[in-house]
């Protein structure tokens, strides 16, 4: 279960894992995404950097976003069948970084209440691990990302476009993943601040294709110099935020109306990420996340790449809504047995680390027998739901 960097409500993913050999199948099951009641999701965006807010607040949130995460639990194991684990990312708040180093970062979303109301032991706090061993603690997906790509000639990378993209590429048994930079995160921004859609983002995008790039105010944003941070790096909305952009457009003197803001932030990721994509020499990329089901974002992309061949990652078996639910998934299932739910070259730390905090469920905490090697490679398959 996740709520990402949109934070517009929270992703499931119900996994069946079986080792067989070396490799670990996955069948995915139940999927759904459950929007945030308006209310929560208000004072949630409300209490977000660089706003400030108190103790009282971030309790609050704390308590109900995880009484959002138990009640989606539940429908979860009503339509999808009983589960051993749950495994909780919770909410991102705030994700402390300085220059190319991650000092520390909070996901609320209290588990107790998920294990309260579901009776299954609960793993939480999943990033905060791999910090203490000197990595960003993301992109976790890569973990994922390894298992399923590693046997892909040429060398493959998998993007994700969420509020924030990330990017992993595998090539010759060696991995190294990092967050790019904006997705979404300004995009929305925009979209919410100035009432454009009430969903909160810019739907099939339809703002985008409706106005024109600012020049002007695209090369200010891309002189960023976040993007010039050599890999591990990671970052989020501390830095990408709505007055992040207003200072921006001030700077650059820009006067485009909102449909040029939106067209300008989609060619900004645009732009970011293909940069990248072309840099890491991927004969395939992997696509996930909100912004695969943009048009303007995809095509754009399609045009910066060529030779590249670009593939949404339902073809791998993970769905491109739910990838990082089934990520969580899967980091549960190690962290289950013992094993790392990191890669190294993805994060940035000094070694791997088994992941995540556990809170008891109904009955005695009963955990499988640890296993003495990961497994080489993953396979994905949609099953119905039990």
């Amino acid at each position: 279960m996740i709520s990402g960097t949109s934070h517009d409500g929270i992703d499931v993913a119900v996994v069946d894992f079986e080792l067989v050999g070396s490799v670990l199948e996955g069948r995915v099951g139940h999927t759904a995404s459950t929007p945030y009641p308006d209310e929560l999701r208000a004072r949630l965006i409300a209490a977000l950097p660089p706003a400030p807010t108190t103790l009282a607040e971030v309790c609050e949130l704390d308590t109900l976003i995880g009484q959002s995460f138990a009640q989606a639990a539940a429908q979860a194991i009503a339509q999808g069948g009983p589960v051993d684990l749950i495994v909780s990312h919770g909410q991102t708040v705030y994700h402390w970084v300085e220059g190319t180093h991650a000092l520390g970062t909070l996901q609320i979303g209290q588990p107790a209440w998920i294990a309260e109301r579901t009776g299954a032991p609960v793993l939480s706090d999943v990033r905060i691990r791999d910090i203490t061993a000197g990595g960003h603690g993301a992109p976790l997906v890569s973990v994922l990302d390894g298992l399923l790509l590693g046997g892909h000639e040429g060398g493959a990378g998998a993007l994700n476009l969420g509020g924030i993209s990330n990017m992993t590429v595998v090539r010759d048994g060696s991995l190294h993943a990092y967050d790019i930079g904006p997705a979404n995160a300004l995009i929305d921004a925009v979209v919410t601040s100035r009432g454009l859609n009430p969903r909160g983002f810019d739907e099939g995008g339809r703002i985008a294709a409706s106005g024109r790039v600012d020049e002007r105010l695209l090369a200010e944003l891309l002189d960023e110099p976040y993007y010039r941070l050599p890999a591990p790096k990671s970052t989020g909305k501390e830095l990408f935020h709505l007055g992040y952009l207003d200072a921006a457009v001030a700077r650059s003197g820009s006067a485009a109306d909102d449909a040029g803001l939106v067209t300008t932030l989609t060619e900004l990721t645009v732009r970011t990420v293909a940069a990248d994509v072309r840099a890491a020499g991927v004969g395939t990329l992997v696509v996930s996340g909100g912004g695969c089901r943009n048009p303007v974002i995809m095509d754009g992309l399609l045009a910066a790449v060529t030779g590249v061949r670009v593939a949404p990652s339902d073809e791998f078996g993970a769905p491109s809504d739910d990838k990082e639910a089934i990520a969580f998934a899967l980091i549960g299932w190690l962290s289950a047995h013992g094993l790392p739910g990191t890669a190294p070259g993805g994060t940035g730390a000094t070694g791997p680390r088994v992941l995540g905090t556990l809170t008891p469920g109904t009955g005695p905490l009963v955990l499988p027998a640890p296993l003495a090697e990961p497994p080489r490679s993953l396979t994905l398959a949609l099953v119905p739901a039990r």
